[in-house]
């Protein structure tokens, strides 16, 4: 499979993309625990069939010490007893922002107060923050094709 086009060698890419970076470093560089970021980016890449995205955060969770357990039971995480209950209610955010388009009422009062029992105000920002940037980073993948498969951890940075 190849990518239809070359999307990350483009300047204007370039140029885009060092939004996108610096908005997912602002959200790295919070109070919001890493193993939950990793947990929603793989969560909206798996709703949003991003392979390239799924393949790269499976793979850098894998490498900062996720277990093959829990990356295996990401997209059935409710059935899962491998999750804490703030990470049962990041994944729960995750999956209603990244779906909004299929409910009318988008994000649902239960689900945001869930989250706000498990995370500060900070945290919060941060979740939405990461829920816009990684639906953001799969729809380019997404629309272009990027192939998936060949990342290699820490291959960005």
């Amino acid at each position: 499979m190849e990518s239809r086009l070359n999307y990350f060698g483009h300047p204007l890419a370039g140029k885009v993309l060092k939004h996108l970076n610096s908005a997912n470093k602002a959200v790295a560089d919070s109070t919001l625990p890493p193993v939950v970021q990793e947990l929603v980016k793989i969560r909206a890449s798996q709703i949003n069939g991003c392979g390239f995205c799924t393949d790269m955060h499976t793979k850098d969770a894998a490498k900062a010490g996720e277990t093959a357990q829990r990356l295996n039971l990401v997209a059935a995480w409710r059935e899962a007893k491998v999750f804490t209950e703030a990470e049962r209610a990041a994944l729960e955010l995750a999956e209603q922002g990244t779906r909004i388009a299929d409910a009318a009422g988008g994000v649902t009062d239960a689900a945001w107060a869930e989250a706000a029992e498990h995370f500060d105000e900070e945290q919060l920002i941060a979740l939405v923050s990461l829920i816009a940037v990684i639906n953001a980073y799969n729809r380019v993948n997404v629309i272009n094709q990027q192939p998936a498969g060949d990342y290699q951890p820490g291959q960005f940075g």
